[in-house]
């Protein structure tokens, strides 16, 4: 049985990350302890898990400040400290009063959440300059001095553990310093939750919105797929569907309305083996007819609107 959060204010923080993140209250119950005892964390799991909501919502409960920053090779010291106005230099010299404040001073300076999204893509020499922060909580910049993270300064960063491409390996300093959150894919009905919360649909029909999610999760687990999608693509498929429904005059659960919109939803968002042999939409209308089913007779005429499936 999950134990309440520290604090008369825990059930409210609970209920409002609740009202944002769909399925992750034992996540939200763990980020919160970890916040609360002074830790910095890496929230560990596929692209769609929710890290970056559930951050967002957890930030938001806390009325703290949430900085965020994009991991990438161009994020030097520099952009992460900050600097000296160049050409307030010449004029003043180095004066704290022209430093400008990078993302991670602000976030000290506030006692905010400092949020680096994919981890494994920092380059080093920026890694080691948080390294310092974790430990100390205290960073030196030259000419300007020491930087004191005010209470409640955290560092957050999340990452793709299953992406090889234009990734490193983070050092085991860097989670020698951090707590691990893993975070995998929610269970069908928090996925369809959120489908039905985030289509840009007005309505689904219920039956169907649950197919749209089973779907997707197949794609995850299909022996040629080497990835498959996260719940955005299944918000993306009920959404398309809609309003492609509405464009051919055709219900939302329109068999070819579903198979058209699964196909632009999915194809871009699954990678196929190697070695399959395949293509992403043989894959794709393959599952969708083990979810759906076959065509009615109707759609299975080259007359009909849309055109008969393998016709594109």
């Amino acid at each position: 049985m999950s134990l309440p959060l520290a604090g008369s204010a825990a059930p409210t923080v609970a209920a409002q990350v609740a009202a944002a993140v769909v399925g992750r209250e034992r996540e939200t119950e763990l980020l919160e302890a970890a916040l609360a005892a002074g830790a910095d964390v890496v929230l560990e799991g596929p692209p769609g898990t929710g890290k970056s909501t559930l951050l967002r919502a957890v930030a938001a409960s806390r009325s703290t400040t949430f900085v965020l920053v994009e991991g990438n090779a161009e994020l030097t010291p520099a952009r992460v400290v900050g600097q000296f106005d160049p050409a307030q230099v010449l004029e003043k010299g180095y004066d704290a009063a022209i430093f400008v404040d990078g993302p991670l001073l602000v976030a000290m300076r506030t006692g905010g959440l400092f949020y680096v999204e994919e981890l494994n893509r920092v380059p080093e020499e920026t890694l080691n300059t948080l390294l310092a922060v974790m430990s100390e909580r205290e960073i030196v910049v030259p000419r300007l001095g020491t930087v004191t993270a005010a209470p409640g300064f955290a560092v957050v960063a999340a990452m793709n553990p299953y992406d090889a491409v234009g990734t490193a390996r983070v050092s085991g300093a860097v989670y020698d310093r951090t707590c691990r959150i893993a975070m995998d894919y929610q269970s069908a009905e928090a996925e369809a939750q959120i489908v039905r919360t985030r289509a840009t649909a007005p309505t689904l029909p219920p039956a169907w919105a649950d197919q749209v999610v089973e779907l997707v999760r197949r794609t995850r687990a299909h022996p040629d797929l080497r990835v498959g999608s996260s719940v955005r693509g299944a918000i993306d498929l009920a959404g398309l569907a809609h309003h492609l429904a509405a464009a051919r005059g055709r219900a939302t659960d329109d068999w070819q309305v579903g198979l058209d919109a699964a196909l632009v939803a999915l194809s871009g968002r699954v990678r196929v083996d190697d070695g399959a042999g395949r293509t992403a939409e043989e894959i794709i209308e393959e599952l969708y007819r083990d979810v759906v089913g076959d065509p009615p007779a109707s759609d299975t005429d080259p007359g009909a609107e849309g055109g008969a499936p393998g016709e594109r």
